[in-house]
């Protein structure tokens, strides 16, 4: 018989699920086979609780089960998120801290492996030093977060909603509470009643990413998926730097086979900052002469190399620093594009060009190079930028996520 949440609980707490924490379950592979009936019958109810939210009820069957089978990824990464919400139920900083913990590096371990999917990328957002997150300076709010987080742990979601909905009474603008009353009926699958409240969310804080990925994931989750793509752009948008979005957006594209175009500009010439002087070498690049992508390559370096030599310091007069700016970026593209596009609109010599190249021509024409630089080749200086842009220009960078990274013909209904 299943158990309930509440039987036992203070035992169980206090003795067997700490030991959980420290390794699987000792099963092997002699006691339990991995793909018998009763093992999977095990996986199954395990991932149940799991979807049910009551994650402090499937964690010790996940533990068993990954020691059953370690290369159970699914389980294993599970597992180590039943950890990371089980801290929540802690009251001992020390053992929160030691669950963080185990939870991060299973985390890693699958990361090494080659698994890169959103649990794991949750996982690895845990601070390296285990350290809790902290919900609001304010001390009542914080403990009332941190209350109803436990609950939610536990699966006790009733609990849980009226919990988050106490701190709304003393916060009416906490994004965190606002989210987890959408992500509690997220999990009694109620999914309407919680993109009202991711709804909300995003009207606290539209440069947040998590409201519309979990809105996104309710959507596709009642089968629109329609509707789903767009959230999951939203959610990209809002956080491109962030690679949680951009893990649920693919996971979500290779489910329901919807191609997921990512174009790769492989640069063949560089500019270099040698010094404090702001000398600059030209790379050589790797093409022949009299390949029309030489003189496309050059006309890129040159406008790069006449940015660090003046023009930054004439366009960012505020700024005291050189760095590589989208201004900057999009100058040069622009001038490389300038010089294939006569190339481009000859079938013959198109056929020869780097595809990658073909691309950029034509999302210049359609006025997006902005866009492509911002989420196609932002580097740390170049991200500097991206808050202005956004504030100005959502609409542009909905269209190139609609109609070339994700085209919407190819949508699944």
């Amino acid at each position: 018989m299943r158990k309930s949440p509440g039987m036992g609980f203070a035992i169980w707490e206090g003795v067997l699920l700490w030991a959980l924490l420290i390794c699987a379950a000792p099963a092997t592979r002699a006691q339990v086979k991995p793909d018998d009936e009763a093992t999977m019958a095990l996986r199954r109810q395990a991932l149940e609780l799991y979807r049910s939210g009551k994650f402090v009820e499937a964690m010790p069957l996940l533990a068993r089960l990954s020691g059953v089978n370690p290369s159970d990824y699914v389980v294993r990464d599970h597992w180590a998120y039943c950890i990371l919400e089980y801290s929540k139920t802690l009251a001992d900083p020390e053992q929160r801290k030691a669950a963080r913990l185990r939870a991060r590096s299973l985390g890693l371990e699958a990361q090494k492996q080659g698994d890169h999917s959103e649990l794991v990328e949750t996982l690895l957002s845990i601070p390296e030093d285990g350290s809790d997150a902290k919900f609001s300076d304010r001390r009542d709010v914080d403990e009332a977060m941190r209350a109803a987080e436990a609950d939610r742990a536990r699966g006790a979601l009733d609990k849980a909603r009226e919990g988050y909905l106490r701190v709304l009474q003393l916060d009416p603008k906490n994004y965190e509470a606002t989210t987890y009353v959408g992500d509690v009926y997220f999990s009694e699958r109620a999914y309407n009643r919680a993109g009202e409240w991711f709804a909300r969310a995003i009207q606290i804080n539209p440069n947040r990413e998590t409201a519309y990925r979990f809105w996104a994931d309710a959507l596709a989750m009642a089968g629109k998926n329609t509707e789903a793509r767009e959230k999951y752009i939203d959610a990209v948008i809002a956080e491109p730097y962030n690679r949680q979005p951009w893990v649920a957006l693919r996971q979500w594209a290779d489910r329901i086979k919807q191609p997921f175009n990512g174009i790769l500009l492989q640069n063949k010439s560089t500019v270099k900052t040698e010094d404090a002087a702001n000398k600059t070498t030209l790379d050589e690049h790797s093409l022949s002469a009299g390949n029309p992508e030489t003189a496309a390559w050059n006309a890129y370096t040159a406008t790069r190399h006449a940015w660090q030599k003046a023009k930054f310091k004439k366009e960012f007069p505020g700024e005291d620093t050189y760095r590589r700016s989208l201004k900057e970026e999009a100058e040069a593209l622009d001038a490389l594009v300038g010089v294939l596009a006569p190339e481009a609109t000859s079938e013959k010599k198109a056929a020869k060009l780097d595809p990658s190249l073909l691309a950029l021509v034509e999302i210049d024409r359609a006025g997006l190079l902005e866009p492509f630089v911002l989420l196609n080749r932002a580097d740390r200086e170049i991200a500097r930028d991206y808050p202005a842009y956004r504030d100005g220009h959502r609409d542009k960078l909905f269209r190139y996520m609609d109609e070339y990274v994700l085209p919407k013909e190819a949508a699944q209904p």
